[in-house]
């Protein structure tokens, strides 16, 4: 009789494929909303973190770019077949004037902003050791996202630069979700059972007499 697969191994084997769909999501930059943010209209976690951290320059721009290129790659291939230039990484998604752009439009969506941070970098270290910040980042912004498009906060006006979920959101969450290792083995052991209390011999010695 085989034995059977310990929950343990299928377990890991889910969380380490959940992580590298979700790293692919992030890091292709596959739409999952779309939110006004300082260089115009960002639809990836990924574009709201780079117009960031170029405004802040925290990292330098190279650094920013190799983030950036791997999904303009893809969005090229996608939409008309060609490789955007290195060069012009900046220009395609609105970076090079971002230093002048206002604050306030990330300012008013904080959660979405630090959703966006935790979600790229739980991506990232994800891949290394599967845990809980691509799932908090991930909560974050749809919270941030759901404040908005439901609770009308910030209001917005245009319509054009109006908050929109896509589909692919979901299975980011339920790629985050999964990521996180369980033992299901660990969380269904009983309790250990405490032991009886046995008499001492003198206090049955003298029941004896």
């Amino acid at each position: 009789m085989a034995n059977p697969v310990p929950s343990k191994g299928w377990t890991k084997n889910i969380s380490s494929i959940a992580s590298r769909v979700y790293f692919l999501l992030i890091l292709f930059q596959i739409p999952l909303f779309r939110v006004p943010c300082r260089s115009g209209m960002c639809t990836t976690p990924i574009h709201v973190t780079s117009s960031q951290l170029i405004s802040s320059e925290i990292f330098p721009v190279p650094v920013i770019k190799a983030l950036l290129y791997p999904g303009a790659v893809v969005n090229g291939l996608a939409s008309n077949t060609t490789i955007p230039k290195w060069e012009n990484v900046l220009d395609i998604y609105n970076l090079t004037n971002i230093k002048e752009a206002s604050a306030v439009t990330d300012l008013q969506r904080l959660e979405v902003l630090a959703g966006s941070y935790f979600s790229v970098a739980g991506a990232f270290v994800g891949i290394l050791k599967p845990g809980r910040m691509s799932m908090f980042g991930s909560l974050l912004l749809t919270w941030g996202l759901v404040k908005e498009g439901m609770l009308g906060k910030p209001a917005n006006t245009d319509p054009t630069r109006s908050v929109y979920v896509y589909p692919t959101l979901v299975i980011a969450l339920v790629c985050a979700f999964s990521s996180i290792k369980y033992d299901l083995k660990k969380a269904t052991r009983p309790a250990p059972a405490r032991p009886i209390a046995k008499p001492l011999m003198s206090s049955s010695k003298s029941k004896l007499k």
